[in-house]
């Protein structure tokens, strides 16, 4: 199947598409209070780093999200343990301080439901890579969010994302794509993505009762969500694995 590709900078009339794509992330995920702040900026301030896709009837039915950002700037040299929620809040104080970018990051890929399946997330990846070099880059990094990684909550997250296959490709699904595009991983970002909220919040999002102290696995979670009842909060962190793609 053909999908035509562009970016928000070049179909600014696709704007309203673009962002009102249906979401896929879980709900936990999407509390995220950096990303509340950053991720929607992407879109109005960067559109050049925004590449969509869209089927023959002309419906947006993928997009990737990427950012730039000065990962030799003083102070940082490495990715940040902090991974995705780090990244933005650099590119972001990267923007507003008038800071040269040398390194683009990947923020996210997604694919609306009815168009899973097809490849379309291996398409915005190479096109995202593509945007990169064309503006003169020469490596994308990722926060890459393990796709199946939930299914193991409790498996270490170093043990999983080194884990391979006989062929030596990714056990991971999406850390695969990411490897079949040239990427290696460089590192774990141990607390990629910090979501706390009340346990009246996390019942909301769950629909679980939240009444017992300790580990409690969430659908859609990475790793299990640490509830404190006689606190009356409970804490997600969430671990990605960062990825290097050199172009």
């Amino acid at each position: 199947m053909q999908w035509k590709v562009s970016s928000l900078a070049e179909r600014p009339d696709k704007f309203e598409q673009v962002v009102a794509m249906a979401a896929t992330w879980p709900e936990p995920v999407l509390n995220d209070h950096v990303g509340n702040a950053h991720y929607g900026r992407i879109a109005t301030e960067l559109p050049e780093y925004v590449q969509f896709a869209e089927d023959a009837r002309g419906e947006v039915v993928a997009h990737g999200y990427s950012v730039p950002f000065a990962l030799g700037a003083q102070g940082r040299g490495t990715l940040p343990a902090r991974g995705w929620d780090e990244v933005l809040v650099w590119a972001f104080s990267d923007l507003r301080r008038g800071v040269p970018a040398d390194t683009v990051s990947a923020i996210s890929v997604t694919v609306t439901p009815h168009a899973q399946g097809l490849g379309l997330s291996a398409v915005m990846l190479s096109a995202m890579r593509d945007n990169a070099l064309a503006h003169g880059f020469r490596e994308v990094v990722a926060p890459v969010r393990p796709s199946a990684k939930h299914l193991e909550p409790h498996t270490p997250i170093e043990e999983y994302a080194h884990r391979v296959r006989p062929d030596g490709l990714p056990h991971d699904p999406w850390l695969r794509v990411h490897a079949r595009a040239g990427a290696v991983i460089d590192s774990v970002a141990p607390a990629s993505m910090t979501v706390s909220g009340s346990l009246e919040q996390w019942r909301d999002w769950t629909g679980l009762p939240f009444d017992a102290p300790g580990d409690i696995e969430v659908p859609g979670a990475l790793v299990p969500v640490r509830c404190e009842p006689e606190r009356g909060y409970a804490v997600y962190v969430e671990p990605n694995v960062w990825m290097r793609h050199p172009l």
